[in-house]
């Protein structure tokens, strides 16, 4: 799973994730994507899912990038705690990911394949995704 290995700051205010992607929102390394419709919280557990299930497809064949990183530490409070007692531990780390954002990419496969792969991945995954190719440079 993948988790930050330092923090700077322990806990981190929730906020709200408005508007589309300015940063990451292009297919940077491979020659296909999954790319986000909407704006949400995406689990360590949730990537790592897709990961696996994207790989699993392709039997590793080709090569696959995850452009998002859950940074953000999100906190609980126990069951059955009464108010106040400061704000709790954090229990996981997510990405905020907003519209636009690619969050994987693959590449050494044909597009049937990929599309598949992408397909099964997009199940695991909160929001909801389209599957984008590389513009033909000419």
């Amino acid at each position: 799973m993948l988790i930050p290995n330092k923090m700077k700051h322990r806990r981190v205010m929730k906020g709200r994730i408005k508007g589309p992607a300015t940063s990451g929102d292009k297919i940077a390394f491979g020659q296909y994507a999954l790319q986000s419709l909407g704006n949400e919280r995406i689990t360590s557990r949730q990537i790592e899912s897709a990961r696996q299930a994207m790989t699993r497809y392709i039997k590793r064949g080709g090569k696959i990038w995850i452009r998002i990183f859950p940074h953000t530490p999100v906190t609980r409070k126990p069951l059955g705690l009464k108010m106040g007692g400061g704000k709790g531990s954090p229990e996981f780390f997510v990405a905020k990911v907003r519209r636009g954002t690619i969050l994987f990419e693959m590449q050494g496969v044909n597009e049937e394949t990929a599309r598949e792969a992408m397909r099964l991945a997009a199940h695991k995954l909160p929001v909801k995704t389209k599957f984008v190719m590389r513009e033909v440079e000419s």
